[in-house]
């Protein structure tokens, strides 16, 4: 997002924030009922490029989603809808953008309440990856002829009872509704999303044996050290490694053996 857009976004996540900060809030009905408002924006295009419209005024777009949501969805997310709209967007699909992204930020946000936001981040790295290696299983959640509650019924039968309620939501959202992206680029968003929720650094490493649990603090705390940041670590096996090891941390990789890169990271926090 650019200009204006950015700007109505990061003033959104502060008042999701501000909101889920509440224990009365149901972060989950939260997250549903934004979602619902996702779907329908972004299937009627008249009715985002009206609520975007920057030649209107701010409260009456905000009245009109009022009236037109106000006896669907709860008050807090009417008034969360209401705050979005009342900004200024470059474009009219940035506002189902970040509706999305704030729906997707309080399923996280639930998670984080139930303090399971860690097995989320994991199980949302491992459906990935489980996903990248059966092609079968990707063209079956990528099929544009099924429906998405084909693809739901699959996932559920996938994931249900076997991952946290939050990962499930939103694996079946990402999955029903990619709106234009691939499955991969979805789930690495929601990846990094759930990586934000408590202000730390996605690093993606791949050993060609699993790491122990040593290694795996020690490495993860040189990389924090490094980067400034907590850093959470997605851990994959690779044999094709030959005993090395390869983190990448955003659009930077890093080759070396796991002696070599930890005794590196050592003499850098030493120094």
């Amino acid at each position: 997002m650019n200009g204006a857009s950015r700007e109505a976004l990061a003033a959104a996540r502060e008042r999701l924030d501000a909101l889920t900060d509440s224990t009365t809030v149901d972060a989950a009905r939260l997250a549903d009922e934004l979602a619902a408002v996702t779907a329908l924006l972004d299937r009627e295009v008249s009715l985002r490029r009206v609520l975007t419209d920057p030649a209107q005024a701010g409260e009456a777009k905000a009245e009109l989603a009022q009236r037109l949501l106000g006896a669907q969805i709860s008050g807090t997310a009417a008034d969360l809808v209401a705050g979005l709209v009342r900004s200024r967007w470059s474009q009219p699909r940035d506002l189902v953008d970040a509706l999305e992204e704030l729906a997707n930020t309080a399923d996280l946000t639930s998670a984080q309440r139930a303090g399971t936001l860690d097995d989320v981040e994991d199980e949302l790295f491992r459906f990935g990856r489980i996903v990248a290696s059966n092609t079968e299983l990707r063209a079956a959640l990528t099929d544009r002829k099924a429906t998405g509650t084909a693809k739901s019924v699959l996932l559920g039968s996938l994931l249900g009872g076997r991952a946290d309620a939050a990962t499930e939501r939103l694996v079946t959202r990402l999955v029903s509704a990619p709106r234009g992206r691939s499955l991969e680029a979805g789930l690495d968003s929601l990846s990094k999303l759930a990586a934000e929720r408590r202000n730390r650094v996605v690093a993606v490493v791949t050993s060609a044996v699993p790491l122990s649990d040593g290694q795996k603090q020690r490495l993860g705390a040189a990389l924090t050290k490094l980067y400034g940041r907590s850093m959470h670590l997605n851990l994959d096996v690779d044999p094709d490694v030959l005993g090395g090891i390869r983190v990448q941390v955003g659009d930077e990789i890093i080759n070396g053996s796991i002696a070599d890169r930890i005794d590196d990271a050592a003499r850098r926090m030493a120094s």
